[in-house]
């Protein structure tokens, strides 16, 4: 039975976290957009100027839409990265998930260094990620296997 809750977790962490992060990352671009709009001045306070039309863009991409190649592979890591952190719990081997996460930023660091959309997305995609992944194992491993 416990072999069973294993495969739960590891299911539910690697592959329904996808959906949150995806979520909290679309919240952390409201929110930011938000504030970027309350930051910008009202209309009746500014003269009025003939601006050019701003150039079309897809009606898909976001607003602040990475360049191409940024971040690429994302959705693979972050299911290996909640896989691992997961089966770290799991094995009562926490310090494990300080290797998972120092890899992760080693093997992003020039990306996040040229770029700091892509440093912001980083932290609160990995952020999420590795809280689902520990939210999901510390239910199991307490409460369905009953290790404390």
């Amino acid at each position: 039975m416990d072999a069973l809750w294993i495969a739960v977790a590891l299911i539910a962490a690697g592959g329904l976290g996808s959906p949150v992060t995806k979520l909290v990352l679309r919240l952390a671009r409201s929110v930011d957009t938000a504030e970027r709009r309350r930051e910008l001045p009202e209309p009746a306070d500014q003269p009025q100027l003939e601006l050019p039309e701003p150039p079309a863009r897809p009606p898909h991409a976001p607003i602040d839409a990475l360049p191409p190649g940024v971040l690429r592979g994302g959705l693979v890591i972050g299911v290996l990265e909640r896989l691992a952190v997961t089966v770290a719990i799991l094995g009562g081997e926490p310090v494990a998930i300080a290797y998972v996460v120092a890899v992760k930023a080693l093997g992003r660091y020039a990306e996040l260094k040229e770029t700091p959309a892509a440093a912001e997305r980083f932290i609160i995609g990995t952020l999420t990620s590795l809280l689902w992944a520990a939210g999901v194992a510390t239910i199991v491993k307490v409460y369905l296997l009953g290790v404390t």
